[in-house]
């Protein structure tokens, strides 16, 4: 474990294989059990449409913010460790998934490495993201200064509904 200066960071939840509601509640309470963060809230559980191969169930996403003492390669490890934790298995790009755990911002971090992208590539163009997030941060600012309300005037609500509070 790397320890850094306290730092934010908002992670995207997602699941549509066995029983993705509690695949997601579960992994937001693992999420509160890493070692160096803390979670400082949760939005709303949202059905979302699936992206990527046709045929998939629907999805239940959700966002993290969470305070931690992580670099980010080091959070994305834990993240992943849960998500095997919860069988995870990766056959398919974008196909079904039991857990699906994204780091969407760092901070005001930029990051392109070989394993991580920050902030997320899509983050910005996903409606099952940029909602939740504006329910957690109403004034967030990503990096390079768009506004979480000017992008989700881009990406309007469309077909995804908020299932539970």
């Amino acid at each position: 474990m790397t320890l850094a200066t306290l730092s934010r960071c908002y992670v995207g939840l997602g699941s549509n294989l066995e029983d993705p509601r509690q695949q997601v509640s579960t992994a937001l309470v693992e999420l509160s059990q890493i070692p160096g963060c803390a979670l400082l809230a949760s939005s709303s559980l949202y059905r979302s449409d699936p992206v990527g191969p046709a045929g998939q169930p629907d999805y239940i996403n959700a966002v993290a913010l969470l305070e931690t003492r992580l670099e980010p390669e080091a959070l994305l490890d834990q993240l992943q460790a849960i998500e095997q934790q919860h069988q995870r298995v990766r056959r398919i790009h974008w196909g079904p998934r039991t857990l699906d755990l994204d780091i969407i911002l760092y901070d005001d971090l930029l990051l392109n490495s070989t394993r991580l992208t920050i902030p997320h590539p899509f983050a910005t163009e996903r409606n099952f993201v940029l909602w939740p997030l504006a329910e957690l941060s109403p004034e967030l600012i990503f990096p390079g200064d768009r506004s979480i309300n000017d992008l989700l005037v881009a990406c309007p609500l469309g077909t995804l509904e908020k299932i539970s509070v």
